[in-house]
């Protein structure tokens, strides 16, 4: 059994007990989530697509922890002209556990 579910505008396939990194949600670690934004659910034979959303099925999830992702180098440069100019960026995950998707 999966879904497919929309979180932090972005869209996730998930199954029960997976742990996946999403943009950063507020809250503590350990705290209970509930995602109702749900696009497809596929349980065994059965398929349900929603248009655009499903009603009535929500996917609860925990919150492990909050996380960095890897460093990207932003590097600027004009040719010829002596500018430089180099960032760095590290994007900010939480890691959330997938508890149950309730129909």
């Amino acid at each position: 059994m999966y879904a497919i579910v929309e979180i932090a505008g972005q869209q996730h396939k998930v199954q029960k007990d997976q742990a996946l990194y999403v943009p950063r949600i507020d809250g503590e670690t350990g705290a209970a989530l509930s995602f109702d934004q749900v696009l497809l659910v596929e349980d065994g034979d059965n398929i349900q697509v929603g248009a655009p959303l499903l009603s009535g099925i929500t996917i609860s999830a925990k919150i492990l922890e909050h996380v960095k992702g890897d460093k990207v180098i932003v590097f600027k440069k004009k040719r010829r002209k002596g500018y430089r100019k180099k960032n760095g960026h590290r994007q900010q995950f939480t890691k959330i556990q997938i508890e149950d998707i309730q129909l």
